[in-house]
């Protein structure tokens, strides 16, 4: 069946192409949820009209959206899990869990179903999509760290100088008592 798309459609196109589709999608999603309608030829006139209105929209849409990108590739998100000696989880961080977060820590409301990433099992650090519209997908950093112990620091180069010259120090403390 080919349907000309009204609306933008996630994996499947923008809003104004003619795409061809399965019987079942077509007439059971796409066409009651009016996101296409059959490609006729008097649909497919308007094709190009179509296309220009959804191409302005969309551009619209993406610069409202920007703000929150920055604020969620801004996000740095922990979380404190139980696992194994290999580092396998005893269960697993869902998508569910990462947008609660993301709503705790900066109010924003993120519908579970686009953040575009399995469950993650296992600890270590990732960087998880957030799907925001069809062209503007940020990405969250997610922490896992084991459960009882500190997050070890990414950079330790700002604590690597003081630790330097507190050992300096210590040897001629040592030294000064023994003489």
């Amino acid at each position: 069946m080919r349907v000309l798309l009204i609306k933008d459609v996630y994996k499947l196109g923008h809003a104004g192409e003619v795409k061809k589709v399965a019987d079942g999608y077509g007439r059971n999603y796409l066409i009651p949820q009016r996101l296409a309608v059959l490609a006729t030829p008097a649909a497919l006139k308007q094709a190009e009209t179509l296309r220009q209105n959804a191409a302005i929209a969309r551009a619209k849409l993406n610069a409202e959206m920007q703000g929150v990108a920055d604020t969620i590739k801004a996000l740095t998100l922990t979380f404190a899990a139980k696992a194994g000696e290999t580092g396998k989880l005893y269960g697993s961080i869902t998508a569910a869990q990462i947008a609660a977060k993301i709503k705790d820590v900066s109010g924003l409301e993120i519908d579970r179903r686009n953040i575009g990433h399995q469950p993650l099992r296992e600890l270590g650090e990732f960087q998880v999509p957030v799907r925001l519209t069809t062209d503007l997908i940020p990405t969250v950093k997610v922490i896992i760290h084991r459960e009882g112990e500190a997050i070890k620091p990414a950079a330790p180069e700002t604590p690597a100088e003081p630790e330097a010259a507190v050992e300096a120090e210590t040897p001629a403390d040592e030294a000064a008592p023994a003489a």
